[in-house]
């Protein structure tokens, strides 16, 4: 992986941390978003820890940049405000998720494995923010997504993803199976052109589901 910030003592702090484990291997540092980029077109890399705010290139672009290679790593931001404008955007840049720079270290260290397993770590906490962002005047003011070939199943998969849900809540709120409900997202990565749970939560407030409230008797009804 790489490490991307412009504090040289958090880097070597990052670094201490994650090469005290055997599964993590940090292939170089990167005090702004150019020389992260460089990296990753220089080695083999799974995944860049990414801040923001940094000089020369930013985050974002860097972001912005590096999902658009052919086998792209993940990118996970380091972020010291809980969600921002600049969070808000390096998830569209195609960013899998972010985590606080006060994060214990062992949440850190899980958070780094989740996503270089291909999830999205955005917890409900996340979620709800994003929502409030999606759902105020600027929201408003966009054309809502269609979500074509997307059954009502799927929909209904979705919203549960859009509000934040883990696979194991769908599937007790849904009555489906583990099996079943990984088919489902499978599908809507498809039919959305996603790459991950994150673009995912992205498609579902596009498409204004974030607004729309989820009824345990309507599922139930429909088992």
């Amino acid at each position: 992986m790489v490490l991307a910030d412009d504090e040289p003592m958090l880097r070597s702090t990052l670094r201490l941390l994650l090469e005290a484990t055997s599964d993590v291997v940090v292939v170089g540092e990167a005090e702004n978003g150019q020389v992260a980029l460089d990296l990753v077109a220089a080695h083999e890399v799974d995944l860049v820890l990414m801040d923001v705010r940094m000089p020369v290139m930013d985050g974002i672009e860097a972001t912005t940049r590096i999902t658009a290679r052919p086998g792209a790593p993940k990118v996970l931001v380091l972020t010291t405000f809980n969600l921002d404008d600049y969070v808000f955007r390096a998830l569209y840049a195609g960013a899998s998720g972010f985590l606080l720079k006060d994060t214990a270290p062992k949440d850190l260290l899980a958070g780094i494995r989740v996503v270089a397993a291909g999830e999205s770590l955005l917890g409900p906490s996340i979620t709800r923010k994003l929502i409030a962002e999606f759902t105020g005047e600027w929201r408003q003011r966009q054309p809502l997504r269609q979500l074509t070939g997307v059954t009502e199943r799927e929909r209904e998969v979705l919203v549960l993803i859009t509000h934040g849900l883990s696979n194991v809540e769908i599937q007790e709120k849904l009555f489906l199976s583990r099996g079943t409900v990984k088919t489902h997202i499978g599908r809507l990565l498809t039919k959305l052109g996603a790459r991950d749970r994150a673009q995912l939560v992205i498609a579902g407030y596009e498409a204004g589901l974030a607004r729309q409230p989820w009824s345990a008797e309507r599922a139930g009804s429909q088992r």
